[in-house]
């Protein structure tokens, strides 16, 4: 039986919605089957939470007295773009501190960046701000210093370009040296396999062709509201895929949006890489809306059916080889160890799935409490044929 958003955001107003997590509805299709669980859900709700380096906030710094043009500008002496206009700047999550000694003395330590910075303001603590300008008839100021805080804002948002990548890579290391990669430290000779990803409970897996997420997608987003605003970059849905669609290398990305007031330092966090740099953990969590019986089958997804390649990070990926090492399963992964090559590697994530699956419940209470309405996408992410690439 079919179902529209409009139809759902009815019952949810009543009160009357069926919520049930991404983990949740694969026990009930396994005791109900897909045709009766899609007749009774109306809403599966999904969680990620770990690093996104292609993440940022636009911030409006209001005017000073006299005006001022930034022409460059420092929070907490981290670089912000200025150019956009007299007090718009941009602070990049992967930007680091000016005084950072970064890998000179290797491996860095990386101990604040921009993702540092939006946590702070998030976090409802001071941050200094220091601008320059060469100054003009409308805009005289030349230097201007003040503690700023998120509610001294009028405008700060969270925009970021590539967030929740839709699977991604095992990084290994096959050389002789340790490596520091943005998918951590790896040991040499296999030592270690790192991954990150939700699995089964990770927002893209669960809507592998895009039926229901678009643009103006209403999602959890840093422990607040925000939406989906366009497909991400690096966006690419021609790859390989299993039966049930699911892709099996890097595919779809989201760029999101949302306002940081409102938003949870539990659920967005500065994080340091050891060796390579500073990015930002982001917490998403976006509700599918069951509209008919296969959202439920593509929901249902079991870390059993979702393969991820493994990758060497020594040579292949710097290199640009393309070569992949093989394909494991995410319950492999979560059981702690995996097999390449014959050697059994020890697994580590670098996400949470214990923060992924407290986003997917609290975005559950917030639907069911009526807090939460879907929003109608103006229009699908894009997404290639499902019959294209299926390996």
């Amino acid at each position: 039986m079919a179902k529209t958003i409009e139809e759902i955001n009815e019952r949810i107003s009543r009160g009357e919605a069926v919520v049930v997590t991404a983990e949740e509805i694969i026990g009930l299709v396994e005791k109900k089957g897909v045709e009766e669980t899609a007749a009774t859900v109306d809403m599966v709700t999904t969680g990620t939470f770990g690093p996104m380096c292609s993440s940022g906030a636009f911030i409006n710094l209001g005017h000073a007295q006299p005006r001022i043009r930034v022409h460059r500008a420092w929070l907490n002496d981290v670089p912000a773009y200025s150019g956009i206009a007299a007090v718009d700047v941009y602070i990049g999550a992967t930007e680091v501190a000016v005084h950072d000694p970064l890998n000179e003395v290797f491996p860095g330590e990386f101990r604040y960046g921009g993702g540092h910075v939006i946590e702070d303001l998030v976090a409802g603590r001071k941050v200094h701000l220091r601008a320059e300008s060469y100054g003009t008839d409308c805009y005289p100021g030349r230097h201007w210093e003040k503690d700023i805080s998120l509610a001294d804002l009028k405008d700060a948002w969270l925009f970021n370009p590539r967030n929740a990548y839709q699977n991604y890579n095992v990084a290994v290391n096959l050389s002789d040296r340790v490596i520091y990669t943005y998918m951590g430290v790896l040991r040499p000779n296999l030592g270690n396999a790192n991954y990150c990803s939700a699995g089964q409970l990770s927002p893209l897996l669960n809507d592998p062709l895009f039926r229901t997420i678009g643009i103006g997608t209403r999602i959890f987003l840093g422990g607040g509201v925000g939406y989906v605003a366009w497909h991400g970059t690096q966006h690419n849905t021609e790859v390989p895929r299993t039966e049930r669609g699911a892709p099996t290398r890097p595919a779809g990305t989201i760029a999101v949006i949302g306002d940081l007031r409102g938003m949870n330092p539990r659920y967005l966090t500065g994080y340091s890489m050891l060796g390579y740099g500073v990015s930002l953990a982001v917490g998403i969590g976006i509700p599918i809306p069951v509209l008919d019986e296969e959202v439920v089958r593509a929901a249902a997804v079991r870390d059993e059916e979702l393969l991820a390649p493994v990758v060497d990070y020594s040579v292949d990926y710097p290199q640009g080889t393309g070569r992949i090492l093989g394909e494991v399963s995410y319950a492999q992964l979560r059981s702690g160890s995996i097999v390449v090559d014959g050697k059994e590697v020890p697994t580590a994530s670098l996400s949470s799935y214990s923060r992924a699956r407290e986003i997917a419940e609290t975005l559950k209470e917030w639907i069911r409490e009526g807090r939460f309405l879907l929003a109608c996408p103006a229009e699908l992410l894009p997404c290639a044929p499902r019959d294209k690439g299926v390996s």
